[in-house]
């Protein structure tokens, strides 16, 4: 399982915060040793970026490393859900757009009928969601049917009917009788949308299913739930839970671990993104391209483990800052 050390204080200002959103003002902080780059004083203004939750903790840890680069540049970072990214993008609040799904037919029609071409989408690290359980749950696995019947009310994967308890995937003794308590994220997070679309096969949630705001709330209230079950990004998944191994086609149960993310085998692997407004054929803006330009660099692109996820490939990497027209 894929580690991840510093996500504690914002992870905890997440679970905490009442508010629909929390803003984070990017300040200095000390280099990481073998990372001091000489700070670019000439380049300065106010750069905006508002979208997913699941990528706050980064676009915070991209923010320290930018703002050595370039002092003069103040980034703000708002993060209430990846719904919230083209509207702020489509209006010009924000330059950045980061979304750990991809934009819906709706919100990239919504853009192209303002500016005339649709935004760009920026894969700038790999994700995976986990389904988790409480760490003394004895189940090893679930098939991609029995996922969709827990979780869902239309049961479009397959499955013939509702699965209610722990009995009903295998579970004897004490287990047996004990229900389901199913956590999700709530409607506004791409977390919801990417396993509505893959896991749930495009159908609709069950009513029972708890609502909460960040992938973190989500693992804690597994972790503290002996009959619990739910899903969360793998870079939230802490003490107090277990992953378990996904078999899609029924048979071939298979582990989010690091390897299985990296080569795909792994069935909810994704990419996470940040939409930009770029018209086709024009380069940057230069405060968007400076941040892209570390975002995909060697540092930044190393600094992606340290949330608990993963860098983009090489060959993907090469070809995202191709597509930006960033030098190597």
């Amino acid at each position: 399982m894929i580690s991840r050390h510093c996500r504690q204080a914002l992870a905890c200002l997440l679970f905490l915060l009442p508010v629909a959103f929390f803003c984070l003002p990017v300040s200095a902080a000390v280099p990481e040793p073998g990372q001091a780059a000489p700070a670019n004083r000439m380049l300065s203004g106010n750069l905006s970026s508002v979208g997913s939750d699941t990528l706050a903790t980064l676009m915070a840890l991209w923010g320290e490393g930018f703002s050595r680069r370039y002092p003069g540049v103040n980034l703000q970072i708002q993060a209430a859900g990846s719904s919230t990214a083209p509207t702020a993008l489509a209006a010009g609040a924000a330059q950045l757009g980061p979304m750990s799904r991809p934009m819906k037919n709706a919100e990239i029609a919504s853009f192209r009928q303002r500016y005339g071409y649709p935004p760009l989408a920026v894969p700038v690290a790999v994700d995976a969601l986990v389904v988790l359980v409480n760490q003394d749950n004895p189940l090893t696995g679930l098939t991609w049917d029995q996922l969709d019947a827990i979780f869902s009310v239309t049961q479009r994967c397959g499955e013939t009917g509702q699965l209610r308890r722990w009995g009903d995937v295998g579970l004897g003794g004490s287990w047996a009788e004990r229900p389901f308590a199913r956590y999700g994220r709530n409607s506004a997070s791409g977390t919801y949308g990417y396993f509505k679309l893959r896991a749930l096969c495009g159908g609709d949630f069950l009513p029972q299913v708890n609502e909460l705001p960040g992938s973190s709330s989500v693992a804690q209230a597994v972790a503290g739930t002996l009959n619990s079950i739910g899903y969360a990004s793998i870079g939230f998944h802490t003490s107090g839970v277990k992953a378990l191994p996904l078999a899609e086609d029924g048979r071939h149960f298979i582990q989010p671990t690091a390897d299985n993310v990296r080569n795909g085998h792994y069935p909810l692997t994704r990419f996470l993104y940040i939409y930009v407004n770029k018209a086709p054929g024009q380069p940057l803006e230069p405060l968007t391209a400076a941040f892209f330009s570390h975002v995909l660099s060697e540092a930044g692109q190393r600094v992606i483990t340290r949330d608990g996820y993963l860098p983009l490939p090489p060959d993907k990497l090469r070809e995202v800052r191709e597509l930006l027209g960033l030098a190597e």
